[in-house]
């Protein structure tokens, strides 16, 4: 029974200096400090059991072999649980981009799909203003020509007989030469 409490006495003590090193700041405890705490209770509780001649010892032996066991095994499962939030978070951030991009092409399809409605109403206001005008073009593609009594006119220009000759003006201007 000596043995006993000498041996519940140091896996108490093991636990209480692994609880105050491992705590973190805000109360939680690590994976590695779980692991290290519950692989030197069950580390120490089977060296005591198993080493029958000075169970004390075996009790120490066990409790540090199962403590770096325990952490080994909490490192494992931290280093598990920081790559699964690394890809979820890796994962979120594509769904992100893929969702800015959708929207990005859904508005430039609405800008552009304003800008030919936009356009068609402008086409259709200038055929209800002129129906004479088909596609943006004129109906004849030719001035109209007037005639008058020298000859045919064209609409909006005056008759020049002397087209081509540099030294020749209109009749109604006078011709002025530089001197040089």
């Amino acid at each position: 029974m000596k043995k006993f409490s000498w041996i519940l006495a140091l896996v108490m003590m093991v636990t209480a200096v692994f609880s105050k090193q491992t705590q973190a700041q805000d109360g939680k405890w690590s994976p590695q400090a779980k692991g290290a705490v519950i692989g030197a209770l069950g580390g120490g509780a089977a060296g005591a059991i198993i080493h029958k001649r000075n169970r004390v010892v075996g009790g120490a032996v066990g409790g540090v072999a199962g403590a770096g066991v325990g952490y080994a095994i909490g490192k494992r499962t931290d280093n598990k649980r920081k790559q699964a939030a690394a890809a979820a978070a890796a994962r979120q951030s594509a769904a992100n981009r893929a969702a800015n991009e959708r929207a990005e092409r859904t508005a430039l399809a609405r800008r552009v799909d304003a800008a030919e409605r936009k356009a068609e109403l402008a086409q259709a206001k200038q055929q209800q203003q002129y129906p004479a005008m088909a596609n943006g073009f004129a109906a004849t593609s030719t001035p109209m020509m007037l005639t008058a009594s020298n000859g045919p006119v064209a609409a909006g220009y005056l008759p020049n007989e002397s087209y081509g000759d540099r030294n020749s003006a209109y009749s109604t201007s006078e011709v002025r030469r530089k001197s040089w």
